[in-house]
């Protein structure tokens, strides 16, 4: 007794088998999957409840744009033209363009791809007459991911862009602090120049006193050489000064995208140096974390090395792809229009990694190692950012401490070199004294405005520690154009 045979297979049929078996393969797969975290494990580092200089329960200030509380124009617009020119913030703003371009890439190659195709052939055997073929067509291709292999690496994608964006913002704020710290100093070294210049004029008086008493025989050589020698001394720390003040002007000028001396006419003056209200109210250490952008851009890597990782778990398991292809295919062009010229063909594909010397599980491991290093790397973010408040902190009390006692020598070295003048014009002490007390006063006055001008840097590192200098709300909408 004779079986019937199987009616045959239609040209229909063989997708709707082949697109069967790869759903039962998928699934099958599936279950062996390890699930992956999908977002990075909070962070384990210790973190104070407070900083060491507590500030109550005022609400913290604001710190989008902290230059502008040292009330300086000139300071804000040089923080403004260097946000705009410096060729460090163009450099993080390309490299976040490349960023979210590579991840626009990615999603596109994660949907399905169509193509058109077109092609003329002439062909001859022989003496045979020879003969012509037209072909035009679509082709698509989709590939579904049903492991999550391609949305792991757009998610690492997203994250790249995410800490291209905060590491933008992180050379924005270091950088905005670099040119309040330049432009202090500058400010700093023009007011000593300044003291120098003052306590010279006075030098040069008690120089030429001097030479009259030696005159008159009132005062011996010894005197008057030391006198030369005093006048001499301060004379020749205004060269020293005036370098430094030019080159702090160049750096300025470099900073915010200009050549060397452009500055000269605007900043050439000498001006105050800027101080800081000292009305600051922080915010909580964890507060303050979540503002620092070198933090979060850590963070973000984390993130895209999970991603990897989920990436790489998923290369081990079967890949599947569908495409097909609908065109027209003639001898003539004339006849490419027919019904009978038309082409179809359907594809339905799966591709199982069998035995590959664990190369597959190897590269797992590499992408955990690098989650490893991520995480260890974002430990020593949030430490560091802990550490420079801190630091800034106890710069910034111990500073204050020193300018009180500082102002009160330079004020009491002030009254004794007066006295001392007036009484060795009167011929009742020694020059010693006179040159003892012009050189104290030259020296509290120096270091009082150099001083001022460390106390006004410390605010400038507290700002930036703080996080100051950029709005996270807004950068995070950002990163979604």
């Amino acid at each position: 007794m004779s079986r019937s045979a199987s009616p045959p297979l239609s040209a229909c049929a063989w997708p709707r088998r082949a697109l069967g078996l790869a759903a039962a393969l998928a699934l099958t797969a599936c279950a062996s999957v390890t699930p992956l975290p999908a977002r990075p494990p909070a962070d384990t580092s210790p973190v104070p409840a407070q900083w060491s200089a507590a500030s109550g329960s005022a609400q913290p200030t604001a710190l989008a744009q902290w230059w502008q509380r040292f009330d300086d124009p000139q300071l804000t617009a040089l923080v403004a033209q260097a946000l705009q020119a410096n060729t460090s913030v163009k450099s993080a703003q390309a490299a976040l363009r490349q960023a979210r371009a590579q991840r626009d890439a990615q999603a596109a190659a994660n949907g399905p791809s169509i193509s058109a195709s077109a092609s003329a052939q002439r062909s001859q055997n022989g003496n045979a007459d020879g003969s012509n073929r037209f072909q035009t067509g679509f082709d698509a291709r989709w590939e579904p991911d049903l492991f999550g292999g391609n949305r792991a690496t757009l998610d690492a994608a997203e994250a790249g862009a995410r800490a291209a964006q905060t590491g933008l913002a992180d050379v924005q704020v270091s950088l905005a602090a670099e040119v309040a710290v330049a432009y202090i100093e500058l400010r700093g070294l023009q007011a000593r120049l300044d003291i120098a210049s003052r306590n010279l004029a006075t030098q040069q008086e008690t120089l030429q006193i001097t030479r009259w008493r030696a005159q008159a025989g009132l005062a011996s050589s010894l005197d008057l050489e030391q006198a030369i020698a005093a006048t001499e001394q301060t004379r020749a720390q205004i060269p020293a000064l005036q370098t430094s003040v030019a080159q702090s002007l160049n750096a300025l000028a470099v900073l915010t995208g200009q050549v060397p001396g452009a500055l000269q006419a605007t900043l050439g003056r000498t001006g105050a140096i800027p101080a800081a209200p000292a009305d600051l109210a922080l915010a909580f250490p964890a507060e303050t974390l979540r503002q620092r952008p070198d933090v979060r851009s850590a963070e973000h890597q984390v993130s895209a090395a999970l991603a990897r990782v989920s990436a790489a778990d998923a290369a081990r398991y079967p890949s599947f792809q569908l495409s097909g292809s609908l065109g027209l295919s003639a001898l003539t062009l004339g006849t490419l229009t027919d019904g009978a010229s038309v082409l179809r063909s359907v594809l339905a594909s799966v591709s199982v990694p069998l035995f590959d010397g664990g190369a597959l599980r190897a590269q797992v491991q590499a992408q955990q190692a690098a989650l490893d290093q991520a995480r260890a790397a974002h430990e020593a973010a949030v430490l560091g950012a802990l550490q420079d408040v801190e630091d800034a902190l106890a710069a910034l009390r111990g500073d204050r401490e020193k300018l009180v006692r500082q102002q009160a020598a330079a004020d009491a070295a002030t009254n004794a070199e007066l006295l001392a003048r007036q009484r060795y014009q009167s011929g009742l002490i020694d020059f010693r004294t006179v040159l003892d007390t012009q050189r104290s006063r030259l020296s509290t006055q120096d270091s009082v405005a150099s001083t001022q001008a460390t106390l006004s840097a410390d605010h400038v590192r507290l700002y930036k520690a703080l996080g100051g200098g950029w709005t996270p709300a807004d950068t995070t909408a950002a990163t979604r154009h």
